[in-house]
């Protein structure tokens, strides 16, 4: 049976207050662009509370270490690529499973480029750096059989899910390529993998 997306967060304390989740917010943002200045093994807790104009008290109210604040930075660019893939979606209603692959294929070529801290942790899989662990691909997948299913007509059970869970570790594998060849991504690669997973994808869906 297809697993739910889970939606824990590492957090030791939800905030409750608009002024608390405002902090979280900020927190969350200081740790993306240190990320992106410094890299996660120069990054600490002292640091992000300073960028993000805090107590370091507030930072430990919410997580108890860096990697906590990494693994959670990621869940949040998870709820961030669902909400911009499920606005695409809806403008391309109509457009099969092609349009809808395109969606989810240019949503996170475009956070890839341009969310702060996204290069290194996006949804948790390279933390520590160089890091392949297997959950994250995971979630993803489950992700898109939820919202890929009803747009595409199929039965969202364990062949789609794992009809999207190989599609999903081609298309890592092939975009942490594509940037390792190019800082932006080199579009020849990410051209061929498209090309790849309408195959692929063709066979399944069509």
């Amino acid at each position: 049976m297809m697993r739910p997306v889970p939606h824990a967060t590492p957090l030791r304390r939800a905030p409750v207050q608009r002024r608390s989740a405002e902090r979280l917010t900020r927190i969350l943002d200081a740790c993306a662009d240190l990320l992106d200045e410094v890299g996660y093994d120069a990054l600490s807790t002292r640091a992000v509370a300073l960028r993000a104009g805090v107590p370091i008290g507030s930072v430990y109210r919410f997580f108890g270490n860096k990697r906590a604040m990494a693994d959670a930075l990621a869940h949040r660019n998870l709820e961030r690529y669902t909400e911009r893939v499920r606005e695409r979606l809806k403008e391309t209603a109509d457009g099969g499973w092609r349009s809808a692959l395109d969606a989810v294929l240019d949503e996170y070529l475009a956070m890839k480029r341009t969310a702060p801290g996204f290069s290194l942790v996006d949804f948790g899989n390279q933390i520590p750096l160089g890091a392949r662990h297997a959950e994250p691909n995971h979630r993803l997948a489950d992700l898109l059989t939820q919202l890929l299913a009803g747009h595409l007509r199929q039965e969202p059970g364990d062949d789609l899910r794992r009809t999207f869970l190989i599609a999903v570790e081609t298309a890592d594998t092939l975009v942490q390529l594509a940037f390792r060849v190019e800082p932006d991504g080199d579009e020849k690669i990410i051209g061929e993998m498209r090309e790849l997973l309408r195959a692929y994808l063709g066979r399944v869906l069509d």
